[in-house]
């Protein structure tokens, strides 16, 4: 299967060029920029024959609709509606109206991003709310702490309470001999609600990382954090077995294995589009309806991260990010003084779920361009600046706990870590690289040797052959 980047499949018909709009009406594979203007392999480029009729109908922005509708909401409001007297309300009430304002103008008028199931609208949807969420959190940052979480009743009136956070820790015996009811006490107690949701997290970071290598580390690592950060939140205090065996093997472990089988699906699956309207069974239709909230196409993540230096920093960087968004979860609900259990918490999760994805195959497209000028995606620099503006929150918010001193050990080991990272760095990117360099010298001037040598042996070399030739003339 070809491991090259596909062609951006959210741009909207309407814009495409002549050619692209015959391509779609004969069915042929858009061409590839990596194989010279070849068309791409069938398997991750599908065939639009049989869909092209219905396709300009249905990716359609719609932006009279929209606006027809938007307007007639507003008169209703304004002229059908009796204005509340109660203030807050009608500020609450404003604000939602204003941003519902902003979805409605980035759905139709944003720009299309990389993927297109199950409708481009869907994803310049949660493009928008991205922008929204940013622009909370900057209002957030920009408060006192009193008035940031006092500001958080005005979402929730149950908000804005100091919370205690849980201590996973404690008696970590797997069984208890001394509790003769139930021996395994301390394992039921884990096995909470956020077991399955572990489960569940891992295997949608695995569709969206597409690497085994890199979801096992942030894993990991992830893991250690938790151990060294335990003396500032006691949520990441927990026994050994609840760290390495439940979250690592038993939870993430499968969770990312299931999403490797899943991509290995997604890879092999022939993507071959119909028509719904074309098709003539009703089971056929439903399965096309259900297979409209799959890729349009597919493309496999070659990450490559030892291939040269910039690919290696950006994968790095990309491993800082993603476990720095894990922290942020922790620390955001810590500093806000939000129950894990709060909607506002699950919000967060399913919204880094949608517009996660996204972001990694923008940072994948823009790694794998070879052009440096190339601009980042939009999401991915959205989701950028949501992962540093909430950390600047937690470290504003609460900087004392941030600040906490790491214990000696745990320095040293992380002074370790990072120590054995550069030097691997240092040899992999540049003594080696000189090292290689010197010996394929050396073996080019070993091959030259022998090469003068029997040149003297079958009559000297070139010039003094010449030389002879011109002394007999």
């Amino acid at each position: 299967m070809k491991s090259g980047r596909e062609p951006l499949i959210g741009s909207p018909p309407w814009t495409a060029s002549a050619g692209r709009r015959r391509r779609l009406a004969e069915g042929t594979p858009p061409p590839s920029p990596c194989t010279g203007g070849r068309p791409r392999s069938m398997t991750t480029a599908p065939t639009l024959s049989s869909e092209s009729g219905n396709y300009y109908t249905s990716r359609r922005a719609h932006t009279l609709t929209v606006l027809f509708i938007l307007t007639c909401s507003l008169v209703y409001v304004t002229l059908l509606e009796e204005t509340p007297q109660d203030t807050a309300y009608n500020t609450k009430r404003g604000i939602v109206a204003s941003i519902l304002v902003f979805l409605c103008f980035g759905v139709t008028q944003a720009k299309d991003g990389p993927f297109s199931r199950p409708h481009p609208a869907y994803w310049r949807f949660w493009l928008c709310v991205s922008v929204v969420y940013e622009l909370f959190l900057i209002f957030i940052l920009f408060q006192t702490v009193h008035d940031g979480r006092q500001f958080m009743k005005f979402i929730d009136p149950k908000l804005g309470v100091p919370l205690p956070e849980r201590d996973y820790g404690g008696n970590c015996l797997i069984y208890d001999p001394n509790n003769k009811t139930d021996p395994y006490h301390n394992l039921w107690d884990k096995m909470d609600g956020f077991v399955p949701a572990h489960f569940l997290g891992w295997y949608i970071k695995t569709l969206v990382i597409r690497d085994w290598w890199m979801c096992m580390i942030i894993s990991v690592m992830f893991e250690f954090l938790e151990y060294s950060l335990e003396h500032q939140l006691p949520n990441f205090s927990e026994c050994w077995w609840d760290h390495w065996i439940m979250d690592v093997l038993v939870c993430n472990g499968f969770g990312i294995y299931c999403g490797m089988k899943t991509l290995k699906w997604l890879s092999m699956k022939p993507y071959k589009w119909q028509g719904l309207w074309n098709i003539p069974t009703y089971r056929g239709k439903m399965k096309r309806i259900a297979f409209q909230f799959t890729p349009y196409s597919w493309v496999k993540f070659e990450w490559k991260p030892a291939s040269n230096l910039r690919r290696w920093l950006a994968v790095c960087g990309i491993i800082f990010v993603f476990l720095l968004a894990e922290l942020n979860t922790f620390y955001l609900k810590f500093v806000l003084w939000m129950p894990p259990e709060h909607y506002l918490v699950l919000l967060r999760l399913v919204f880094f779920v949608n517009v996660g994805g996204v972001a990694m195959r923008e940072i994948y497209d823009f790694m794998d361009d070879l052009k440096f000028h190339k601009k980042l995606g939009q999401q991915a620099w959205m989701v950028a600046a949501i992962t540093v503006t909430e950390f600047l929150i937690v470290v504003k918010y609460d900087p004392y706990t941030i600040t906490l001193p790491l214990p000696f050990y745990v320095t040293q080991c992380w002074i370790l870590g990072i120590v054995l990272v550069l030097l691997w760095t240092a040899w992999r990117f540049f003594i080696r690289d000189i090292t290689l360099r010197y010996k394929e010298i050396r073996r080019q001037k070993q091959e030259y040797r022998p090469e003068e040598e029997t040149s003297h042996v079958n009559g000297g070399t070139n010039s003094e052959r010449n030389f002879s030739k011109q002394k007999n003339l």
